[in-house]
């Protein structure tokens, strides 16, 4: 009898999980060996953002603290920089560094950046199909119901694409990132290490979108393999 959840597509997934174990292995790595290493400004995450935010004009953007390990994000709707607490209050490289790549997306923001606001109009399906595609596909599996099960796909391709767009808004983030931290900010010598803090957080962002691109290959195998 088939079975929905042991099956021989999932050995698609197998590469994308373990290049997503890696990255998360990387960045945690990456960061709290440069999370050792003070920069020579003696500059907070909080205060290096709000120097680059003023000088970007953008002094209405609050920085806040919250809670747990990179987690830091910026919202476009409220004008928040959110920094977690090993970036908030950290001299390190690696702080600042995160610091530095959030502001980039404030001046994303504030450039109307193509990427950035193509991503923020799927953000309402994207929530909905998050909460849903699973649930509406495996009953379209189960009771052989063909549209739920290509309603369930629909979806989970709409969330594929908000990942794969996600990709070149925060590489161009981390872009700003080192352009602004090369502008004199950071020492010459420190400006590497900023470098691999960042290639090793935008990894995570390339397993997690490799992982949800073979998990929609596998859904669409699967439902051939209804049919």
């Amino acid at each position: 009898m088939y079975n929905f959840y042991y099956d021989n597509t999932m050995l698609l997934l197998i590469p994308a999980f373990l290049l997503a174990a890696y990255s998360q292995y990387k960045v945690t790595h990456t960061f709290n060996k440069y999370n050792k290493l003070i920069n020579k400004k003696d500059l907070t995450g909080k205060e290096m953002a709000r120097v680059l935010l003023d000088y970007e004009g953008l002094s209405e953007v609050e920085i806040i603290n919250i809670q747990g390990s990179l987690t830091d994000y910026y919202d476009s709707s409220k004008k928040v920089l959110a920094l977690s607490n090993d970036v908030y209050n950290s001299r390190s490289i690696s702080a600042v560094s995160v610091a530095c790549h959030e502001v980039g997306h404030a001046i994303q923001d504030k450039e109307n950046y193509g990427f950035l606001r193509f991503r923020e109009s799927l953000f309402p399906v994207v929530n909905f199909a998050s909460k849903s595609v699973w649930i509406l596909f495996v009953l379209g599996i189960i009771l052989s119901l063909r549209p739920l099960v290509e309603f369930g796909i629909i979806l989970f391709s709409i969330i594929v694409l908000f990942q794969v767009v996600t990709l070149p808004v925060e590489f161009d983030a981390s872009r700003r990132a080192i352009a602004s931290l090369s502008n004199g900010i950071l020492d010459e010598s420190e400006i590497g290490p900023a470098k691999e803090v960042l290639k090793a957080a935008a990894l995570t962002y390339v397993a997690s979108t490799l992982v949800s691109l073979l998990q929609l290959v596998r859904m669409v195998l699967l439902s051939r393999d209804r049919d």
